[in-house]
């Protein structure tokens, strides 16, 4: 077999792989070709918070050694989309972040995305802390590039239509008010969805598939109400990063949810063989 098609294989078996490639790259682009002012203090809290904790659980709770991929995750998404006003905030919230992940389970899911729970919480425990849409600026490479980045994670884990309904309902609205009622151009329609904040949460957030619904059309019920909510306390309400604290009221419904939806086996990052992927499924 060529070294390529290890790599390839390596990469499909198992959508961490994937996401954590493409969060890194976004990292990077946001340092060096948008000028971030990358307090390295900061990355540091955030990324030996997630990796000390998750430590511990495996450690002592008997978590999988790959379980720090989906540490690692977690220490990028609050990288590339919180901020705060000292290193200690950081901290703070990669500890709620894996914190929430080890001590709220229901049915081997969790009951919030981890990097999502972990920075509106700080945000509201702190008033220093916030969701940071204005970083990424507002530019048609930054949806080519996380729209493309997120189809390749998301066709690999099984989540895209969640994704894609979430960004359709919620761009049909924005549409409908700033060209149709408003009369505004078409340039102030970009610049509301070009925010890559936006584009991240659709592609890696609200997809993920340890918070999300199990079964399909459901998901995607789920998403359109997730886009709509987070149309009308952005537009009429004008709350900052509306989209991450809708998800972060609505995720504790979804166990609720899949308990009254037809049976679904559970999902699980590494491709192995049945037996296997339910004990990781019940301990990621």
């Amino acid at each position: 077999m060529q070294p390529h098609h290890h790599i390839l294989a390596w990469l499909r078996s198992d959508g961490r792989h994937f996401q954590i490639i493409a969060q890194i790259s976004f990292l990077l682009y946001g340092i060096l070709l948008l000028d971030w002012d990358a307090d390295w203090q900061n990355y540091l809290a955030i990324f030996s918070g997630v990796v000390v904790a998750q430590g511990l659980a495996i450690r002592f709770a008997g978590y999988p050694m790959h379980s720090l991929k989906s540490a690692l995750i977690t220490g990028l998404g609050l990288s590339l989309l919180m901020k705060a006003n000292e290193p200690m905030l950081y901290l703070f919230a990669a500890l709620l972040a894996i914190g929430m992940k080890l001590l709220t389970k229901v049915n081997g899911k969790h009951l919030w995305n981890p990097a999502n729970f972990g920075i509106v919480v700080a945000a509201i425990l702190s008033g220093e802390a916030w969701i940071s849409p204005g970083q990424w600026g507002s530019s048609a490479l930054i949806m080519f590039i996380v729209g493309t980045a997120g189809l390749a994670v998301l066709s690999n884990i099984k989540r895209l239509e969640t994704g894609a309904t979430f960004l359709i309902t919620y761009a049909a609205l924005e549409y409908a008010r700033t060209i149709l009622y408003l009369g505004w151009e078409h340039d102030v329609l970009l610049q509301k969805l070009g925010s890559g904040s936006l584009w991240l949460f659709s592609f890696f957030m609200i997809t993920d598939p340890m918070t999300t619904p199990n079964h399909r059309k459901l998901r995607m019920l789920w998403a359109m109400v997730v886009g709509i909510l987070s149309f009308y306390f952005a537009n009429f309400h004008f709350v900052n990063g509306a989209p991450f604290w809708v998800l972060f009221f609505l995720t504790p419904l979804t166990p609720l949810l899949d308990h009254f939806t037809p049976r679904i086996a559970s999902f699980a990052w590494k491709k192995t063989n049945t037996t296997e992927n339910h004990i990781q499924q019940s301990s990621i």
